[in-house]
């Protein structure tokens, strides 16, 4: 079985180019500096699990040609993680199949106030489309062939969750700290997909240097940074860094098996 983790959308809050068309430092020749917002598929032939609902979602969608979900995981309530939600009504629409949802705490209470159409019946002519779950340290899906753990990060104010599929995977796409004694969660990973929004500090998210810090001390085999600001050239960061520190891209696909 091919386990496949696709990184849909690989921008930051407003990605690249913003709405009014500015690429920042970033070179609009290259595609590869076109990102969307933060969004990722976990699948196989028969298989497919999303993590978070971007605003890009529908773009996303087509672009890699995705015609079903079965689970929906989230990593914390922020809109550039939530907001594209009501394009998943299709799947309901097609299959009358509710798809499970799940969400920490914080983020479900968000989900239930700001989306309750899609979890309970508020009108006669719409059912719910997505049914809420609790989010347990450890998932397991297809005869255990699949295990997605989590564990909370620091996100500035809030926390945001990091996934660890099969022990060989850890995303974490909004993450500004991770205490040491959640280190030993990242040990021996064939990729640390993270982010990393910029060469500057920043309150709420991992910039170049502190990353680049952290994968010292936890020596994952490859790291591909995500949630790439308009700031950080495809090309240009790709010579800072070393070679097994990867910029992502929308599209890009990492073989977990």
């Amino acid at each position: 079985m091919k386990l496949i983790f696709t990184i849909l959308g690989s921008g930051s809050s407003l990605g690249v180019p913003s709405i009014d068309g500015n690429f920042g430092n970033c070179n609009p020749k290259n595609k590869k500096n076109y990102r969307t917002r933060c969004c990722a598929l976990l699948s196989t032939n028969k298989f497919n699990l999303l993590i978070d609902t971007s605003p890009d979602i529908r773009h996303q969608f087509l672009k890699n040609k995705i015609k079903s979900i079965d689970y929906v995981f989230y990593t914390h309530p922020h809109a550039d993680q939530t907001h594209g939600i009501n394009d998943l009504r299709l799947f309901y629409l097609k299959n009358r199949k509710q798809i499970p949802v799940f969400a920490n705490k914080i983020t479900s209470k968000y989900l239930l106030s700001t989306f309750k159409y899609c979890f309970k019946k508020t009108n006669i002519f719409y059912p719910p489309i997505m049914k809420l779950k609790s989010l347990k340290k450890n998932h397991s899906f297809l005869g255990n062939k699949i295990n997605i753990k989590s564990f909370e990060v620091a996100h500035g104010s809030i926390n945001s969750m990091c996934y660890i599929i099969n022990n060989k995977l850890a995303y974490a796409s909004d993450v500004s700290s991770i205490k040491k004694k959640d280190y030993s969660n990242l040990f021996k990973l064939k990729y640390f997909v993270v982010d990393c929004l910029r060469e500057e500090p920043h309150p709420s998210h991992y910039n170049l240097e502190k990353i680049l810090s952290l994968i010292n001390v936890i020596k994952p085999k490859y790291t591909i940074l995500t949630n790439l600001h308009s700031s950080l050239d495809y090309d240009r960061l790709k010579k800072i860094i070393p070679k097994f520190v990867i910029p992502a891209y929308d599209g890009m696909k990492l073989i977990i098996n």
